[in-house]
């Protein structure tokens, strides 16, 4: 089943939207705009924004089922919920005038997402529900461009009404993923290895595998650990049931150059705007020689974060950091069990997590 049809499937009513940014690309949202029972409430609802992390889609926030996945709690919960889709993935995969064919298509990273996908995506959503401001709920790279946003365009924040930063990430110095051993080899290869196109698109191989492999009785633990390899080990608060659910969607998908990008973050250590490789192209995009820096202590915005514990990809050290820099930071919490994912799949998540998250911070 896609997004759409999860959301129908629970009985909530589904809404799915084209968004165009200013650069060309055409934006999948969808929506939940109330839940199951609170469909005759009048007036408006508070708006919420939930925004997926790196190689992931905005069914990250429904596959679990209706009383686990944080979509449908806040749907019940009274809000009009909508869910994003960075460039590139299974959902957001066309262009005014580009193709998916062509390198031009795939030419961004996460500073794209953040300058162009989530301005008109947040100022489509107020269009649309006649709202004021929105919440913004991200998990991992999506706290990485509500970070770089909302520090770097004032109007654009002013618009947001609370931060939820679920697993932050905005450096990497203590990154201790396997993923982080990418950043070690050069460009080049990585180029050889993936191409200059997508990085580990939705494919038929991976649906068969999902529906052939993470459904059988015991394979279903290998493509659980697979997850856990990558993210940090929790074994427990993981639905095995479910997993087949979670890698029919993901990965989702997302260009080379956006994890050049964070291997970049790797290396160099800094939270900065993608390197071009030569200060002839960083003075074409930046009219400066090298990257800009981003500065998230310029970011006003009330922010909420939780972390965890275990979590190999935002480590506690590189959050500690990131809290000190966080200048209206209302409130953090970290789950010392939880690993990267336990934040949108975790048995737990709704008691230690969307539970508080919909019925203290929002309320």
């Amino acid at each position: 089943m896609n997004v759409s049809e999860i959301i129908s499937h629970w009985g909530f009513p589904s809404e799915e939207h084209l968004v165009e940014t200013e650069d060309g690309y055409i934006l999948c949202l969808h929506r939940i705009p109330h839940g199951r029972k609170n469909h005759s409430d009048k007036g408006p609802r508070p708006v919420v924004f939930l925004q997926h992390g790196l190689l992931a889609d905005s069914s990250n926030w429904v596959t679990n089922l209706p009383n686990s996945s944080l979509g449908f709690i806040l749907a019940d919960a009274g809000f009009d919920v909508w869910m994003g889709n960075s460039r590139g993935n299974t959902w957001s995969r066309k262009h005014k005038t580009l193709s998916v064919s062509q390198d031009e298509f795939w030419a961004f990273s996460f500073d794209e997402m953040a300058n162009y996908d989530l301005p008109a995506s947040i100022n489509f959503i107020l269009n649309k529900t006649g709202q004021e401001q929105v919440y913004y709920v991200g998990h991992s790279q999506g706290t990485t461009i509500g970070f770089i946003a909302f520090s770097r365009i004032p109007e654009l924040a002013k618009k947001i009404k609370m931060f939820f930063a679920l697993a932050p990430v905005a450096s990497l110095e203590f990154c201790t993923s396997p993923m982080v051993k990418l950043a070690n080899f050069p460009d080049l290869l990585i180029k050889d290895l993936f191409g200059v196109k997508e990085f580990l698109p939705q494919s038929k191989c991976l649906k068969w595998l999902s529906i052939h492999v993470c459904t059988h009785v015991i394979l279903k633990e290998l493509c659980g650990n697979l997850f856990f390899i990558l993210c940090g080990f929790n074994e427990r608060n993981l639905n095995m049931s479910r997993v087949a659910v979670y890698t029919a969607h993901s990965p989702a998908g997302t260009s080379v150059q956006n994890m050049l990008h964070w291997g970049q973050a790797v290396r160099l250590q800094k939270f900065q705007a993608f390197d071009w490789g030569s200060s002839t192209k960083n003075y074409f995009h930046y009219n400066q020689s090298y990257p800009p820096t981003y500065n998230v202590k310029d970011m006003t915005v009330p922010t909420a974060v939780w972390s965890g514990g275990h979590d190999w990809l935002a480590d506690v050290k590189d959050v500690n950091v990131l809290l000190t820099q966080i200048t209206n930071l209302v409130y953090h919490k970290c789950i010392p069990e939880w690993e990267h994912l336990d934040f949108i799949w975790g048995l737990d998540a709704p008691w230690r997590l969307y539970n508080e998250m919909a019925i203290n911070p929002l309320a």
